[in-house]
């Protein structure tokens, strides 16, 4: 193990990369997977079906594709955006998609009855919202929402095949420079295993904190 310490340097430069990215594209995630959520309870209908399509279009197509569509294609229609951006929005919105439904599910399994609470106690429907359902609704898409970030953690692999330099994109220079394959993705798959534990350990902390007192969801 000691004789792979040479290699950490190069990986480590594509470890910043890909923390970078993943961050990046937990950001935009989060705010599609609540404004698409959000959309999905609306009373007005376009504003419903625009989310539909949105959840669709990202969930049933292939990840890989859509960041070849960014990347490639985007240019010949006169939008020409760096692959960094590219990787961002693009597995950001994807991920996105699915943590939509993980935000209207959460939301509707509020009970009705703190609705019920909230307009005896004179709430409009912004505030009832903000309040009373989000507050609860979030303990139960933490666990979801995790996992969704572990797999966001995993997919940004796929940037490396839009020249993006990467911890698997240095991974792939190092094995074709020294040909030491095991040893060098072996480091990777370690790099990429603590960064998902550290995730995994932020969201099993936020979920203690925010427990306290509260239920799932309204669920006991």
């Amino acid at each position: 193990m000691l004789q792979s310490l040479d290699l950490l340097p190069t990986l480590l430069d594509g470890l910043w990369v890909t923390l970078f990215i993943t961050v990046g594209e937990a950001m935009v995630a989060v705010v599609a997977a609540f404004a698409a959520g959000l959309a999905r309870l609306s009373r007005h209908c376009w504003i419903n079906i625009l989310a539909l399509v949105y959840i669709d279009v990202f969930r049933g197509t292939s990840a890989l594709v859509q960041l070849f569509w960014g990347y490639f294609a985007l240019p010949l229609l006169g939008i020409r955006l760096d692959a960094m951006t590219v990787g961002i929005v693009v597995l950001g919105l994807n991920i996105g998609a699915y943590g939509a439904e993980v935000v209207r599910g959460a939301i509707q399994a509020v009970p009705v009855e703190q609705y019920e609470a909230a307009l005896a106690l004179n709430f409009n429907e912004r505030q009832t919202m903000w309040r009373i359902i989000l507050p609860q609704a979030l303990l139960a898409m933490l666990p979801p929402f995790g996992n969704l970030l572990i797999e966001l953690l995993k997919s940004t692999a796929l940037v490396s095949l839009i020249t993006l330099g990467d911890i698997t994109f240095q991974g792939q220079l190092l094995r074709t420079a020294t040909l030491r394959s095991t040893e060098i993705f072996s480091l990777v798959l370690v790099l990429y295993f603590l960064m998902a534990l550290g995730i995994t350990s932020t969201v099993r902390w936020l979920e203690q904190r925010l427990a306290v007192g509260r239920d799932y969801g309204g669920l006991s």
